[in-house]
Parts: C-alpha cells; sequence; structure tokens
C-alpha cells in the first residue's frame, strides 16, 4: 500500500511539472492520476491614468543585507514604439544639518557646491544596483590641486562603474537641477502621486552623465596623507552664487531659524534630464547629498587665516520625496489601453512600471463553477494551477544595457470594509508560497509566465458554502516589498513606483499562446 502511494504521487508529478506542496495533503494510500485540463480566462488592460503613488513611503525597493530598508529613485527618459515616451524626474526636500548655522566665523565665501547622486544598495529583491564590472581604472598625478591657500602635487586614483541601464544603448544625457518655487505639503495627497503638479525656477547646475558613477581618492605625493575620499557617485557642479546669496547671507536670519522656516524659503530641488530618448536608471534618493565647500576668517595672535569646511545639506528620510513620471503616448497604445473589454478581453495586454497599465485577469462564476463538478461529481482534487501568459514577441527587450528580470505580483482588488481600505494577497501568496514559486518563466522561447494559483482556487472551489462569483485578480510589474522577517510587508507595498520594465502580454486572441489557466488534477482510481 505505502509502494502504491509513492508511486501514484510520482506518476502525479512526473505529468505536471510544476505542482507546488499544496495538493500533497491530498494523496493517500489510493494510486493517484495527474490531469492537467486548459480553462479559457478573460484578460484586459487596466489604464491607470499614468499616475501613481510615489512619495517616499513608496519608493522602497525592499530591504539590504541588514534588514535596513532601502529607498530607490528613477531619473532619465526612454522612447520606444510600443509604450512612447516616458521621462523621469526626482524632487525632494532639504534641509539645514542645524538650526542657526552660524557658518563657523565672518566673512563666509562659498568655494563650490557639489551634488552626489548614489546607486541604491543592492536589496532582496535584486534592485538594480551599480554594474559589476570596473570601467576604465587608473591613476594620474596633477600638480596644481588646491589645498586651502596652496597648490599641491597629487595622485588620483578614480574608477569608474556602469549603472544599470533600461532603454537604448547611448551612454550620455544631461542631468539638469532646477530649484522648486512650489511648496511640498506633505499633508496634500496631490504631492504623493507621480504626476504631482510643481513648478521649478532657477537651473541650479546641469552636467552631463556618460551612464558612469566614479570612486575619487586623492592623495599627496610629499607625505602620502589623504587630502580627499569620494564615494561611489556622480558628482555635479551647482551654481556658487546662489548658495552664496540664499544661503551665506542669510546668516542669522529668520529664513535659517528652523527646518519648518527653511523648507517654506528653499522649498526644494528638482532632477531631472533634457533628453527624450536615452534610458532610465536608478539611484538613491536618501543617499543624496549637496556638499558646500567655503571659507571663513579667522583670525589668532594678530593673524587673519581663511580655513575651508564644508556645510553637507540633510536631502534623507525626514524629506519629502516625489518620483515624478511623465508620458507621452503613441495612439495606439491609448487606443487599446482605453477602449478595454471586460467582457470578451483584449488581444493584447500592456503592463508597465511607474504608473503605467495594470491587467485585469477574471476567472468567470462558470468557470468556477466547471472546476467545482470536476471536484465533486469525478472526485477529483486540485493539486496544482497557474494562469500561463505569453510574452509578444512586440516587447522591447534590453539587449544592450543590464536590467533585472521582470517581476510580477498578482493580487485580488482592494477592499473596503466598514469604510477602511483593504488590501489582501492571494491565498496563495497569504498560505507563505516562496516568492520564488510565485510566478516563474520559461527559459527558453517562446518567452511565458507561470502565475501560481493553487490555493486561491482550491479555497474558492472547495468551500461547503460555494459562492461562484467571478473571480478578479490584478497583475502589475514590480514585486513585494518585504519588511524585517523577509515576508511581504502587505499587499500595497510594492516596487511598482520604481520598476522600470514594461511588457506587452498576448490576451485573448485565437492563437495557441493565449492567455489560459491550467489546473492540474488528482484523480483517485
Amino acid at each position: 500500500m505505502l509502494f502504491l502511494a509513492v508511486f501514484g504521487s510520482a506518476i502525479l508529478y512526473n505529468c505536471e511539472p510544476d505542482p507546488d506542496s499544496l495538493g500533497e495533503q491530498l494523496f493517500d494510500k489510493d494510486a493517484a492520476v495527474g490531469v492537467e485540463t486548459p480553462y479559457n480566462v478573460i484578460a484586459y488592460n487596466i489604464s491607470n491614468n499614468d499616475s501613481i503613488r510615489s512619495d517616499a513611503s513608496r519608493l522602497i525597493a525592499g530591504l539590504n543585507a541588514s534588514g535596513t530598508s532601502v529607498s530607490v529613485g528613477v531619473l532619465g527618459s526612454f522612447t520606444e514604439g510600443q509604450f512612447g515616451t516616458q521621462k523621469a524626474s526626482y524632487i525632494t526636500q532639504l534641509r539645514m544639518p542645524v538650526d542657526n548655522f552660524d557658518f563657523s566665523g565672518p566673512n563666509a565665501k562659498v568655494d563650490s557646491v557639489v551634488l552626489v547622486v548614489r546607486p541604491p544598495a543592492n536589496t532582496m529583491d535584486d534592485t538594480y544596483y551599480i554594474a559589476d564590472s570596473i570601467k576604465a581604472p587608473g591613476a594620474y598625478d596633477r600638480s596644481d590641486f588646491p589645498v586651502g591657500n596652496e597648490t599641491v602635487a597629487v595622485s588620483i586614483d578614480k574608477k569608474t562603474y556602469p549603472v544599470r541601464k533600461y532603454g537604448n544603448i547611448s551612454k550620455s544625457m544631461t542631468i539638469n537641477v532646477h530649484e522648486v518655487t512650489t511648496f511640498i505639503d506633505t499633508n496634500n495627497d496631490a504631492f504623493t502621486r507621480s504626476n504631482a503638479s510643481v513648478v521649478t525656477g532657477d537651473l541650479l547646475g546641469s552636467a552631463v552623465f556618460d551612464g558612469n558613477m566614479s570612486t575619487v581618492t586623492v592623495t599627496k605625493k610629499s607625505d602620502n596623507t589623504n587630502l580627499f575620499t569620494g564615494n561611489l557617485g556622480f558628482r555635479m557642479k551647482l551654481d556658487n552664487n546662489f548658495f552664496q546669496t540664499r544661503i551665506i547671507d542669510k546668516k542669522g536670519k529668520p529664513e535659517l531659524q528652523d527646518a519648518s522656516n527653511f523648507i517654506r524659503y528653499f522649498r526644494g530641488i528638482q532632477l531631472s534630464v533634457s533628453e527624450t530618448n536615452k534610458y532610465l536608471f536608478q539611484f538613491s534618493p536618501n543617499d543624496l547629498e549637496i556638499i558646500m565647500y567655503y571659507k571663513y576668517d579667522k583670525t589668532e595672535n594678530g593673524t587673519t587665516t581663511h580655513p575651508q569646511t564644508t556645510l553637507k545639506f540633510n536631502l534623507g528620510s525626514a524629506n519629502a520625496h516625489i518620483g515624478k513620471y511623465e508620458y507621452t503616448r503613441p495612439s495606439s497604445f491609448t487606443t487599446i489601453v482605453n477602449g478595454a473589454n471586460k467582457e470578451i478581453g483584449d488581444q493584447k495586454l500592456y503592463v508597465q512600471g511607474m504608473g503605467g497599465p495594470s491587467v485585469g485577469i477574471k476567472i468567470s462564476k462558470e468557470t468556477l463553477d466547471k472546476m467545482r463538478k470536476e471536484l465533486y461529481d469525478q472526485k477529483k482534487a486540485i493539486v496544482g494551477a497557474k494562469i500561463r501568459v505569453y510574452v509578444d514577441p512586440l516587447t522591447f527587450e534590453n539587449k544592450h544595457s543590464v536590467e533585472g528580470d521582470r517581476k510580477f505580483t498578482l493580487v485580488p482588488p482592494m477592499k473596503i470594509v466598514d469604510g477602511v481600505k483593504q488590501y489582501p494577497f492571494t491565498s496563495d501568496l497569504a498560505s507563505g508560497l516562496p516568492m520564488y514559486y510565485y510566478y516563474k518563466k520559461t527559459s527558453g522561447k517562446p518567452e511565458y509566465y507561470d502565475l501560481t494559483v493553487t490555493k486561491t482556487l482550491k479555497d474558492i472551489t472547495e468551500a461547503k458554502a460555494f459562492s461562484a462569483e467571478d473571480l478578479i485578480l490584478k497583475l502589475d510589474l514590480g514585486s513585494f516589498v518585504k519588511n524585517s522577517q523577509g515576508t511581504p510587508a502587505g499587499a500595497q507595498y510594492t516596487t511598482r513606483a520604481t520598476d522600470m520594465n514594461r511588457a506587452v502580454l498576448v490576451g485573448n486572441d485565437n492563437s495557441t499562446q493565449k492567455i489560459q489557466l491550467f489546473v492540474t488534477y488528482g484523480t483517485k482510481k
């Protein structure tokens, strides 16, 4: 009898290569045979009006190795035929390091101001971080490096690393930094979304970004002392005069009195790019730095010197952050997405991160009723279920630059219970199904993804009080943000706000690659 049970299980697993373990408890001493049955589903496009919540609470990619949350922003631009033009900018407040900053002494004068953009740390979700390879490492000498009031001979060691890109292979684009003239009110929901209306003023700086971030070490040749270490990042010069008149010249005045006054006086900065068809890349918002190097007068024993020191503005998590995304869509895209058919489905399905469209998947009440009849009339049991969706060949493939594999989330619709919004998981995820098993990608062509819905269907069809309503699920690009225990923090917390991917999927057409539900039954003999 034990042999028959094991042998029967082996037959079931050999008939269906990817069933999960949720049905194993159904095996008993009777032999079982696995039968895979296809069912039609209805899939349709969901327009999100190219808007998504993209404030600081959503610009989170996951946790790093120490369990600390990692924030992620996106910058750049990209144009391609299916989804059109996408531009990503970033807006942040900034604060003085302390209230009533005194600038160390009198007659302070700006030497230079530098903005440093840093890559995000890698996370448990494999966020797009800096590429592994080093480009053009090397050292060179300079005889006139400024140190205080003199120049010295130095050795400069610079290593550059290419960022991970999504888009075209062209390397250079122009990054601009503008002053923000709109007060960012964090209590106003309008400033939590990617299409927030924010006005900019003066151009504070502009630089050509060649797709690389660098580390720099400057060593004094005479005694090998370290004069400067620049951690990994992209450094760009900002306007000295702006910071002299708007910051240093306000010493002792109400504008610098406290953080509340300061963020209403200097309301923030916006990072954007000039071009429309380059690439997108991710960076770390909380690790942005604006460093102001300045000198001041210092008199001792009748002698006046001019020491150099620094002021580092706080651009971290205490400030409001907004990922701002703008789109110019082709007519073919808007016609299909805005004309979605929820009754028979759409032939092509568009799904995109950063506020782009989602996909709705409906398993009809008639299909669920057929499955229930299979279970009870023919004494079957569901041991595996998956929705298979193929990728359309027209989908842009990021062949010439590096980006992570597409990740998906599949969730039921948001519910309002007693006036409170609730964001449920599918039963599969709620039961602790490992994330790596939640969806699987084929290794060959044609490319497709299998989305696990085994327990979701078992809970519906095996329930004693059967309610044959349509099962509605929503498919998005992105992954669930994990908490300190390594499990999803909540169905509403995903990386969708910063996921640079997009895909055209095959929907309800008449081909062999149309979206379908495959259910594997175990049949007792």
